[in-house]
């Protein structure tokens, strides 16, 4: 059987493909293999950017293997160090993750996209939350997807079940671009290449304070940021790149990132 998660780096982006016939439907062990990927994606400093995206062209992710539900494997089995789908509570991702659907992404793969911090659509995509036909709990989305989109859309998406295409979810704001499906890895790509040359503490930095401040009374998250309380933003304003930027700018030349 062949791998069922594939990773390929292109420099410093991490392109990670889900495929696993016929559906892309994740069991626990698929779902800890992607975690310890993007676990290493996190680790590796000359990794800055990620692409998750599907084998195919029908199917991203369908979510939970129910072949492996009937099986006995539980909601609560064992799914890895980032949990379902290893991304969703990846502990210090701290670097741009770009989500390609290029097709079917229903319960947890519609959840797995929303851990990503963009999303690009192939135009046939689709998006649903059909756990409450069956009766359980699509719990990340649940979680996730009133503070993605006005809250009785998520509400109806979350009551129903009903399926919502790739154009609606761009109108919602839950997909920044729809694109055909023979250019959505070369727009990812695209995407991810520009990001890639970007200042990657700063990413980091954003990506912290916006993990870390998403629950707070805003001027207790305003002290957590001027007052260097979060990591990131210590280690940014201390650092080089920091220089740089303002050095570049001065002297009216693209700024070199060394992520130091």
């Amino acid at each position: 059987m062949s791998d069922p998660i594939r990773s390929e780096r292109r420099g410093p982006v991490l392109e990670v493909t889900i495929d696993r016939p016929k559906a892309n439907a994740i069991d626990a062990p698929t779902s800890r293999i992607m975690g310890e990927v993007f676990a290493g994606f996190r680790d590796d400093p000359a990794l800055r950017v990620a692409i998750l995206t599907g084998a195919g062209e029908k199917f991203f992710c369908p979510g939970w293997d129910l072949k492996a539900a009937a099986a006995g494997e539980t909601p609560d089995a064992d799914y890895g160090i980032g949990g379902f789908g290893g991304l969703q509570e990846l502990k210090g991702l701290n670097k741009p993750v770009i989500a390609a659907v290029n097709g079917i992404a229903f319960g947890g793969g519609f959840e797995i996209a929303l851990s990503a911090d963009l999303i690009l659509a192939a135009a046939h995509a689709t998006f649903a939350l059909p756990e409450i036909r069956s009766g359980t709990l699509a719990d990340a989305a649940t979680i996730k997807l009133p503070r993605r989109m006005p809250y009785h859309m998520a509400m109806e998406l979350l009551f129903t079940g009903r399926v919502m295409d790739a154009e609606e979810a761009r109108r919602w704001g839950v997909v920044n671009e729809v694109v055909p499906p023979d250019r959505l890895m070369a727009r990812a790509r695209e995407l991810a290449d520009l990001l890639a040359s970007g200042p990657p503490l700063v990413f980091a930095a954003i990506k912290e304070t916006i993990r870390e401040t998403a629950h707070l009374p805003i001027q207790h998250a305003f002290d957590l940021v001027t007052k260097r309380r979060l990591k990131t933003v210590d280690v940014l304003y201390d650092s080089e790149d920091q220089k740089e930027g303002a050095l570049a700018f001065a002297e009216k030349r693209p700024p070199v990132w060394k992520g130091r």
